[in-house]
């Protein structure tokens, strides 16, 4: 299925446009419309069904804390709690569920290294390491941008 998609300008801001949906009777059609004077293209709106590579990237850092507890853990193992300190306002039950999630992803492993009293560190894997280039990247542009 293919749609038009028209660029232009509303108004006084150039990144402002307009968009219409149009659903028919016993018909699951949309259309998206950008109007204009100028330019057409169309697009295939088929491609657009599976997330793109930005989204499907988001949903493994863009978890709340996620990203926060893989940078705690570039220097080594650590403790579940100690790792709660250093993330501050996250509550333990927070951090135990993306601590799951992450280690579901294969981004974190969790060692039991004492079972009395329960004792697990957590540490980065080779594979979490990769979305450290990331967010060392968010870090620089963050203080870059005074945000």
């Amino acid at each position: 299925m293919e749609i038009e998609v028209h660029f232009a300008r509303v108004g006084n801001k150039s990144n402002q446009y307009t968009f219409s949906n149009h659903a028919y009777k016993n018909e699951k059609t949309m259309t998206k419309t950008l109007e204009t004077t100028t330019n057409t293209k169309k697009i295939n709106i088929d491609s657009c069904k599976e997330p793109c590579l930005i989204e499907r990237g988001m949903r493994i850092l863009g978890g709340k804390w996620k990203a926060s507890i893989l940078w705690h853990l570039q220097d080594g193992p650590v403790r579940f709690n100690e790792l709660s300190r250093m993330l501050g306002g996250a509550s333990k039950k927070m951090v135990d569920q993306r601590l799951k999630e992450l280690e579901t992803q294969g981004l974190v492993k969790r060692e039991v290294i004492s079972d009395r009293p329960i004792a697990v560190t957590y540490e980065i894997t080779d594979f979490g390491r990769t979305a450290l280039v990331i967010l060392e990247t968010l870090k620089d542009w963050t203080e870059e941008n005074n945000i």
